[in-house]
């Protein structure tokens, strides 16, 4: 059970660079949270209101607090494990949407300021600046925000000038983040509730499912998209891992769509939405499944898709800006 904890006005609840397991929500009084801006080293300082949780990202990756927990007036807030968090969380999706859009915000506004802090002072095209930012977060050990970056690099730009570098370091960060310990900066996965081997061995060596995976992905990026096709539906009938045989489902839609192929796309993409409903590539496929219709012409529908993308999406992500402009472009 969680237990309350109380501190008085001008203590410290926890410092930059402590190493702990505790996660806060805060019940009453006043807490601010002191850290440095990475661009121009500035302290900077967020409010934590009442009702809001912090230590959370620490806590759970078990890697050193990032800023300064400092109490402004008296306060009393709830001490967590993180075993006792989790439990919390699962049993209260608002919990883990108001998460998820916590560190959405927080993550842009770190890419913007590693976009500033990078830049060579040229003008840089918004490709440029994503696949730098994944190399940036790989080179610094932040494996999640690698990930993050280079899966998003590849969605957006797959045909990229940097698509074959992109895919090679997606491979290396995944072996890391899957390897990492249980509860340490890892990424979701997905399950079709069966079992299925690891994506790698003990050893940090990639199963034969994951490298047949990136083989489709590589052919995709190349425009290869028949060849792709086959290679990720061989992936999802050959029994391997289970993960990799949720992302090839995905995949073989960006290949039906990619290939003209929209009655069959619409098709997979309801199938796969019924299979997997927390994939975590859902509202990519329900855009597909809305630039299916409307490439068929059938705009009541492909509206009726891009509405429940903007109505999924966080606003100021990019599905949702993608979503925003295809629905301007019908009703407009």
């Amino acid at each position: 059970m969680p237990k309350p904890v109380r501190y008085k006005a001008n203590s410290i609840v926890y410092f930059k660079g402590d190493v702990n397991e505790s996660v806060y929500i805060l019940k009453s009084g006043s807490v601010i949270l002191k850290y440095q801006d990475i661009e121009t080293g500035q302290e900077l300082q967020d409010i934590i209101s009442t009702g809001e949780f912090f230590g959370v990202k620490s806590a759970l990756g078990k890697y050193p607090r990032e800023e300064t927990a400092f109490v402004v007036k008296d306060a009393e807030m709830l001490l967590f494990t993180v075993p006792e968090f989790e439990a919390v969380v699962m049993q209260n999706t608002r919990i883990i949407m108001k998460m998820l859009k916590v560190f959405s915000n927080q993550l842009r506004r770190i890419h913007k300021q590693l976009s500033n802090l990078i830049s060579t002072g040229e003008d840089e095209d918004p490709e440029t600046g994503l696949f730098k930012i994944g190399t940036y977060y790989q080179k610094c050990g932040k494996n999640v925000q690698a990930l993050y970056a280079l899966r998003s690099y590849l969605t957006y730009y797959p045909s990229g000038k940097y698509v074959t570098e992109a895919n090679e370091n997606l491979q290396r960060v995944e072996i890391l983040v899957q390897n990492a310990p249980q509860g340490r900066a890892g990424a979701p996965s997905v399950s079709s509730g069966g079992g299925g081997s690891r994506s790698q061995t003990s050893g940090g060596t990639m199963s034969d499912t994951a490298k047949e995976y990136y083989k489709g992905v590589n052919l995709f990026s190349q425009e290869k998209y028949n060849e792709a096709l086959n290679i990720f539906k061989n992936v999802i009938i050959g029994g391997g891992d289970t993960e990799f045989q949720a992302k090839a489902q995905f995949e073989v839609g960006r290949c039906l769509y990619s290939m003209n192929n929209y009655d069959t796309c619409i098709k997979h993409f309801s199938a796969m939405i019924q299979k997997y409903p927390k994939h975590p590539d859902m509202l990519e496929a329900l855009f597909c499944v809305g630039n299916s219709y409307e490439k068929k012409e059938d705009m009541l529908k492909a509206a009726g898709f891009y509405k429940k993308v903007l109505s999924m999406a966080s606003e100021g992500t990019p599905i949702h800006r993608k979503a925003g402009r295809a629905l301007d472009g019908i009703e407009g």
